[in-house]
């Protein structure tokens, strides 16, 4: 599970991970304009929406993440996006916790931001079928670099930690494969019906 809940991780994992992650929303807020708040409101509230949903695998329990699918249509800005929804998860259904929220929105943000700015431009070039396969990678790819960041997160902060970090891991094989469908869908589905949302934030504002 993405929501590392309160009391786990070490004070320098939780330190480094709230700096980090605060660069990082301050960064994603400057690239935004005031035309881009619906988008990233639509798709946190999706995101908050579908990651309330846990389903257990094993010892763990896994939900979507939409970090591809945040990363191809936000770009950065789906760092500000992701810490809104899981700051009201916290507050709201003690998903996650307070003190590890800079740590769980880089866990979530950083690969969606990375992969999605990568993929965006060659899905705005390619083919409607290709443009699909692209997005279900990227989706899929996020969800992989996702669980390695949490399962480093835990193991960072105690060596007791490593065994249920590599089990967790294990935990988002399944994920992968539904992550990968979804993204590739909505990403198809955009491509198709609005083309211009994978386009960078600011290039839609100028």
């Amino acid at each position: 599970m993405a929501h590392i809940p309160d009391g786990v991780l070490s004070l320098p994992v939780l330190a480094a991970g709230g700096l980090m992650a605060a660069g990082a929303i301050g960064f994603g807020l400057k690239r935004m304009g005031d035309r881009d708040v619906p988008r990233v409101a639509i798709l946190a509230s999706g995101f908050f929406a579908l990651s309330l949903v846990a389903l257990p695998v094993g010892p763990s329990s896994v939900h979507l993440l939409l970090g591809g699918l945040m990363g191809m249509i936000l770009g950065p800005a789906i760092f500000p996006a992701v810490f809104v929804a899981l700051l009201l998860q916290s507050v709201m259904f003690g998903f996650g916790g307070l003190t590890t929220l800079g740590v769980n929105t880089l866990n979530i943000a950083l690969p969606g931001a990375i992969i999605g700015m990568l993929a965006a431009p060659l899905i705005a070039r390619a083919s409607l079928a290709s443009a699909t396969i692209i997005g279900g990678l990227a989706s899929a790819a996020c969800v992989i670099c996702t669980g390695l960041m949490v399962a480093l997160s835990l193991a960072l902060s105690s060596s007791d930690y490593i065994l249920s970090a590599k089990v967790m891991t294990a935990t988002y094989l399944p994920l992968i494969l539904v992550e990968g469908f979804v993204g590739g869908f909505c990403i198809s589905f955009v491509k198709r019906v609005k083309p211009e949302l994978l386009a960078p934030l600011e290039a839609q504002a100028a």
